[in-house]
């Protein structure tokens, strides 16, 4: 059966729109400005900020106005809690499925808060199997989370596709291990010489859909 890896925070779910509305929560609920949430998102990155260093900048800038209980509340569960499933990708899954693809989730990430959003969002009945690279003890674009994906469930690596919205993480990842790659852009325009995506897709279920479409 073929093999679809596919990116899970800003891919397969809107993750940042998700931490978006518990930092928003976070700052009404303790008195803060609201402008803040401006300073939040960029010093998150999307994600890609360390949980401790964002804690530590938070605490930094709020110091005992808000509990560290409360930040790290947010930190774990604030966007785990809130992520959810567009029914256009959820129909993508359901698609590859029918045609006989393998669908396995490649994540970065802690592993707690990284099923929660697989669980709560239904995805855990949709795909195949998930990796995380805290569970495994690599991260993308390291090829032995890739790997490790195509072994959990018993599938060849070789001939897969990679979806993502990340150039570094999915795509250098993909053409490293010479697989063909989706790159989801959200809008953005591809800036990266080193390496291109064998194709690039507004949202998901548009890649999903297109890497399905080239089966014979």
């Amino acid at each position: 059966m073929p093999l679809l890896l596919l990116d899970l925070d800003n891919t397969l779910v809107d993750r940042d729109a998700a931490f978006r509305l518990a930092a928003a929560d976070f700052l009404a609920e303790h008195g803060l400005p609201a402008s803040d949430l401006t300073w939040l998102m960029a010093t998150d990155a999307g994600g890609y900020t360390a949980r401790d260093e964002l804690a530590a900048a938070m605490t930094g800038r709020y110091g005992d106005a808000v509990p560290a209980t409360a930040v790290r509340t947010l930190l774990d569960t604030g966007a785990a809690d809130r992520v959810r499933l567009a029914h256009s990708s959820r129909q993508a899954l359901v698609n590859a499925q029918t045609d006989g693809w393998t669908c396995v989730i490649v994540t970065n990430g802690r592993t707690v808060q990284q099923e929660t959003k697989i669980r709560n969002t239904g995805l855990d009945r949709l795909v195949q199997g998930w990796v995380i690279s805290e569970a495994v003890g690599h991260k993308k674009p390291a090829p032995e989370i890739f790997q490790a994906a195509a072994t959990a469930v018993g599938a060849p690596l070789r001939g897969a596709w990679v979806i993502g919205d990340s150039p570094h993480a999915d795509i250098a990842g993909a053409d490293a291990l010479g697989l063909r790659s989706v790159w989801v852009t959200d809008g953005r325009p591809w800036t990266h010489g080193s390496c291109h995506p064998t194709h690039t897709a507004h949202d998901v279920a548009s890649a999903i859909n297109h890497a399905i479409g080239t089966r014979p």
